[in-house]
């Protein structure tokens, strides 16, 4: 039992401080995700979506906190019933995400009168953010997201019966939990290609041993827990305040959009349709590859029977969604990405949700860049209109164009946000906090 408990401790405490930090190295992400689990047309919870960002935050310090708290052994009886909660409402989370049905419906009542729309099932569960995606190349599956938390759980379980039996760490303990919690860490951050992880431990660790060399009992536990909550809060904040220290999506810096583009594949699929013969009263199922009786006044189609099978699921690409159309419709993406001088996008989803206080920089920015002969863009998701007056309003030298909303919020975690392309490549990203001036910004190229 001693063995399982320590195994469960350092499997437990490391897995809780990556998870934590992966999506608390991209909160605005773990927001965004969050808002489509309160939808309306998914869990109709619309009243949390203004909370999104704070209760994200606390989820990504909270693990963070349990993680360490396992480790050290820290006011354990607390620890082991948040962990067991918290593994649980994700289980149940996940769960229902993997039991979502896309054809199903909702009724809502519309000025008196009620109206069916379909639900949303939302197909990532966000456990790890961005970072699947960026490191093993793609997210877990609904059904392989639950039974990671039913994993987790059968080692959760054995820490909250025997909790009874952990103490706050001795020298001794310290000196076998420790390094190989460290190295726990480790393999982790390897699979996902980041050492910000390990580092954070060093740091956490390094507070809590000081902590431990000046305050004995009760009041270090409650002082290391402390510690490793300011630090989370700090490491969280920084990268909301700026952009994500590790960028896994597909618009990071140096990933080529044009190439994602090109390395799809379309899938193939078969689509079977039933008819039935008036006469006979004989239902046959078609496929659309061979001649079926749609025009035959002796056929009738049978609802609801089209059935489509998957041949080739294909390979999608990430930027799939990255389309840009000017003010009259045209699509002009394969010209920006095309485009050998570089290509300067202000991205903002929306309009007037945009930050203010970085457009004098953002001006600034753009009109050397016009001077020096690039093309710049502004990129939203808004009306155009709405668009143009803010143009109107800031003296911005540059027109809009517009793009899908949850691209543009994929591809900067900032409103506004800057982005600057080459040849379909991204050379620079920065955030609204984070605006350079020219020859910050043209020195990328080199």
């Amino acid at each position: 039992m001693r063995y399982l408990i320590l195994f469960s401790r350092l499997f437990v405490g490391s897995l809780f401080i990556v998870s934590g930090l992966i999506k608390a190295n991209d909160p605005l992400g773990f927001s965004y995700k969050l808002e489509e689990y309160f939808a309306e047309s998914a869990l109709n919870l619309p009243f949390l979506e203004p909370l999104a960002l704070f209760l994200g935050a606390l989820a990504c310090i909270a693990e963070i906190v349990l993680g360490f708290a396992v480790l050290f052994g820290g006011r354990m009886k607390l620890a082991t019933w948040a962990l067991l909660l918290l593994t649980l409402f994700f289980g149940w989370l996940t769960a229902y995400t993997a039991t979502c049905d896309p054809n199903d419906v909702y009724t809502v009542v519309i000025n008196g009168e009620p109206v069916e729309r379909g639900v949303t099932c939302v197909t990532d569960c966000g456990c790890f953010g961005d970072a699947m995606k960026g490191s093993i190349g793609r997210s877990l599956t609904p059904w392989e997201s639950f039974s990671k938390d039913m994993v987790l759980l059968v080692f959760i379980v054995p820490l909250f019966l025997f909790r009874k039996r952990i103490d706050w760490n001795s020298s001794s303990d310290d000196k076998m939990l420790l390094p190989v919690g460290l190295l726990m860490v480790a393999v982790w951050s390897w699979i996902f290609t980041w050492w910000g992880p390990v580092w954070f431990t060093v740091i956490g660790y390094l507070g809590y041993l000081a902590i431990k060399r000046f305050i004995q009992g009760p009041r270090a536990e409650w002082i290391t827990a402390g510690w490793i909550a300011v630090l989370s809060i700090v490491f969280t904040w920084y990268n909301y305040a700026h952009l994500p220290m590790r960028d896994y999506r597909p618009y990071a810096v140096g990933k080529s959009i044009s190439e994602q583009m090109k390395s799809a594949k379309p899938p193939v699929n078969r689509t079977f349709v039933s008819y039935r013969n008036k006469t006979t009263g004989e239902v046959k199922e078609y496929d659309t590859t061979q001649p079926y009786p749609w025009d035959d006044d002796n056929f009738e189609n049978v609802p609801n029977s089209t059935r489509i099978e998957v041949i080739d699921p294909g390979v999608p690409s990430q930027v799939q969604d990255f389309r840009l159309s000017d003010m009259d419709g045209n699509d002009i993406t394969t010209g920006v990405l095309e485009e050998s001088s570089p290509v300067l996008l202000v991205m903002m989803y929306n309009v007037e949700k945009s930050d203010a206080h970085c457009m004098p920089a953002i001006k600034t920015l753009t009109e050397a860049a016009y001077a020096k002969g690039w093309y710049v863009y502004g990129v939203t998701a808004s009306d155009l209109g709405k668009a143009d007056e803010l143009r109107h309003e800031m003296q911005l030298p540059f027109d809009f164009v517009q793009c899908d909303e949850k691209t543009i919020k994929t591809a900067i975690r900032s409103n506004p946000g800057v982005m600057l392309l080459q040849q379909g490549t991204v050379r620079g990203l920065w955030h609204c906090n984070d605006v350079p001036g020219f020859d910050e910004a043209a020195a990328v190229l080199n």
